[in-house]
C-alpha cells in the first residue's frame, strides 16, 4: 500500500505500481466502442501509459493534452489515457479539443487493472478511481520508467517518462 495525497489530504493507494526493470501485468480495458483490449493489443509497440482519475479535471485534462503532443514525434509508440471515465465521455473530450494522438480506455470493466498496476485509491472522495500515475513500457512489455504521483492534483513528470523512449 501506497501513500499520496489530494491537496494536501492523505489518500492510501492499494496495490504496487510496476517498477523499471519488470515485466508489465497483463490487462484488459474498454475501448471507445466499448471492446475488451488487451495489452496484448498493443504488442510490437512502445506503450506510455497515462493513469489517472478522471478527464473531466483539470489537471487530468492537462495531461492527456500533453501526452498528446509530446509523444507524437516518438517512433513505435502509443499513448493510452486510461481512467474511469466511460468511453463516451472521453471520446467527447478528445473530439472537442482535437486529440488524435492517444487512445483513451477506461477502467469500466478493468478492476483487476486497477488493483495489478497498484493505482487503486482505497479512501477518501476519489474511492474506487484510480490515481494518477505513468507507466513507460518497452516493445516486449518490459517497464522502463514509472511514477505514482505523490500529490494527485499535479501532473507527472513528462520529461522523464518521454526521455526512455528517446
Amino acid at each position: 500500500m501506497a501513500q499520496v495525497t489530494l491537496k494536501g489530504n492523505p489518500v492510501q493507494v492499494n496495490g504496487q505500481l510496476p517498477q523499471a526493470g519488470s515485466k508489465a501485468p497483463a490487462f484488459s480495458l474498454v475501448a471507445g466502442n466499448l471492446s475488451d483490449v488487451t495489452l496484448k493489443d498493443f504488442a510490437g509497440k512502445r506503450k506510455i501509459l497515462n493513469i489517472f482519475p478522471s478527464v473531466d479535471t483539470p489537471t487530468c485534462a492537462t495531461s492527456v493534452r500533453k501526452f498528446n503532443a509530446q509523444a507524437n514525434d516518438i517512433a513505435n509508440t502509443v499513448v493510452l489515457c486510461i481512467s474511469a471515465d466511460l468511453p463516451f465521455a472521453q471520446a467527447r473530450f478528445c473530439g472537442a479539443e482535437g486529440l488524435e494522438n492517444v487512445q483513451n480506455l477506461s477502467t469500466l470493466r478493468g478492476a483487476e487493472f486497477i488493483e495489478n498496476y497498484g493505482v487503486a485509491i482505497a479512501d477518501g472522495p476519489l474511492k474506487g478511481l484510480t490515481a494518477r500515475a505513468v507507466v513507460v513500457l518497452d516493445e516486449n512489455d518490459n517497464v522502463l520508467h514509472s511514477e505514482l504521483v505523490k500529490e494527485i492534483a499535479e501532473e507527472p513528470n513528462y520529461e522523464a517518462a518521454l526521455s526512455v523512449l528517446k
